[in-house]
């Protein structure tokens, strides 16, 4: 048995991205779903960008900040909107 993590990178737009874990089990030569779908938002803000390079592997974070590009471009949150 062999347990794998199938990460997407979904509705990737230059304010945001949609990251959507799953956990696979080959069993047998066959590959269920084990446990619910992870799915976490993440805005192209610095903290957005600080974020996501933790949870991200390079691979994946680069794949977003070719689209990203180099600047943020959704500002913090201020306290009152909080």
């Amino acid at each position: 048995m062999e347990l794998k993590e199938k990460i997407t990178l979904d509705m990737l737009t230059a304010n945001s991205v949609s990251v959507l874990r799953q956990q696979f089990l080959n069993y047998n030569g066959t590959e269920m779903q084990v446990g619910e779908n992870i799915r976490n938002a993440y805005m192209n803000s610095k903290s957005g960008r600080e974020q996501l390079k933790t949870v991200l592997s390079d691979e994946y974070y680069n794949a977003v900040m070719s689209v990203w590009g180099t600047e943020s471009t959704v500002e913090e949150p201020t306290e009152s909107e909080v």
